[in-house]
């Protein structure tokens, strides 16, 4: 039986508020509802801003070194404050969100988990969704976008959009050429054995040490075990450099795409993100640029310009 968890418990994130701006810092007063929703045995944490009056509802999705906590401070609360409806989700093994004991979950497993989020979401609340992703969430967006049914969204957004196939994206966003060149395909190897559900730290699949540019702030983070100090499965990992999309982005036509790029981003620099949207020629792409702003932005006018986007990109998808 899992037992739920909660962020009031939590303090790592209390920790890493402390280098936000001020009037981004939660109290017991503006935090989030917690709830946790069930899918296949899995208990999923969601923080919640709820708002019957936002004509257009947002979910935000944590990458593969935050958490969904993190997107709650960064942008979930500053969007409730402008009358947002917004949740924010834990996916499998981030989190507070309780894997169910013994399940071998892969990055497929994500994106699906997400897609019945949303038809839960939807579920007696026509209202439309705008799905925005940090890091590798930008990615999972289009990905979720691509395998969801027609109209769950009015439009998907991102920090990144990383298609792992692509060797010259394994070896910028890796965590360093022998990880991208030999642990990556090793991986293909391992997975077809009994080490596929070994657990391999975030911090070695992964150029963590640029996850944001203030080190005491990457301390708190990587020391963290339901962000940066994560471990995920040889099978998980495999699954997310290798995945492919329901639809390629020369064919995607769902919906309008936001790219909020990070002009300080020492992980995932423009180019890398770039190179896919270049190949979406039939929905729109709005480009934002975020001054002063790290891969996980701390402070302003980035996470200003965040907000504003992202709040000018959902007001265009509303009715």
């Amino acid at each position: 039986m899992t037992h739920d968890r909660f962020y009031r418990h939590q303090r790592a994130w209390r920790d890493f508020q402390t280098f936000l701006p001020e009037r981004l810092r939660l109290d017991v007063h503006d935090e989030p509802e917690e709830a946790h929703w069930e899918w296949e045995g899995h208990r999923v944490h969601i923080d919640r801003y709820r708002s019957t009056l936002s004509r257009v509802r947002i979910v935000l999705h944590h990458g593969v070194g935050t958490n969904g906590r993190q997107l709650s401070l960064i942008l979930g609360a500053p969007l409730a404050e402008l009358g947002y409806d917004v949740s924010s989700i834990d996916n499998l093994g981030f989190g507070m969100t309780g894997v169910r004991p013994g399940a071998e979950f892969t990055y497929d497993d994500w994106v699906r988990m997400v897609v019945a989020f949303l038809a839960h979401a939807r579920a007696g609340d026509d209202r439309p969704i705008v799905l925005f992703g940090h890091s590798a969430g930008g990615m999972l967006a289009y990905h979720v976008a691509a395998a969801a049914p027609a109209g769950t969204l009015a439009g998907i957004g991102g920090t990144a959009f990383l298609d792992q196939r692509v060797r010259a994206v394994r070896d910028a966003t890796a965590h360093g050429p022998v990880t991208s060149r030999i642990a990556a395909p090793a991986m293909g190897v391992l997975t077809r054995t009994r080490l596929a559900g070994v657990r391999y730290p975030m911090t070695l699949a992964s150029k963590m040490s640029a996850l944001v540019n203030d080190k005491a702030a990457l301390k708190i983070l990587r020391d963290d075990p339901t962000s940066a100090g994560n471990a995920m499965s040889l099978r998980f990992l495999r699954s997310y450099l290798t995945y492919a999309p329901a639809v390629e982005p020369e064919h995607f036509d769902v919906c309008p795409v936001l790219h909020a790029q990070p002009d300080a981003d020492r992980w995932a620099p423009a180019r890398l993100s770039l190179a896919f949207l270049s190949r979406l020629h039939r929905v729109a792409v709005t480009e934002a640029y975020l001054d002063d702003a790290g891969h996980l932005p701390l402070g302003d006018p980035g996470l200003r310009q965040l907000l504003d986007a992202v709040h000018g990109f959902a007001r265009r998808a509303s009715p």
